[in-house]
């Protein structure tokens, strides 16, 4: 059974294939956004509503340093 993050995967090889960017977004969060930033050749993740919500309850400050805490760890460990 192919997963979720699988058909992304797939869909990003084919992205690239065809010489274009690969971006990922629409409903990343704090929760998911580390197994999509592990794929091979995401170039950009659009979380600015995860972000913004967040900050609501801790201040913008705080909700991108966790965010960025998160795709720094998915960075360093990639699939």
């Amino acid at each position: 059974m192919v997963t979720e993050l699988e058909k992304i995967r797939i869909a990003g090889d084919g992205i690239r294939a065809l010489g274009m960017r690969f971006n990922a977004g629409h409903a990343l969060n704090y929760h998911n956004v580390q197994p999509v930033a592990r794929l091979g050749g995401v170039r950009e993740l659009h979380i600015g509503h995860a972000i913004v919500s967040r900050a609501v309850f801790v201040g913008m400050r705080e909700a991108v340093r966790e965010m960025k805490r998160l795709m720094r760890e998915a960075a360093a460990n990639p699939a």
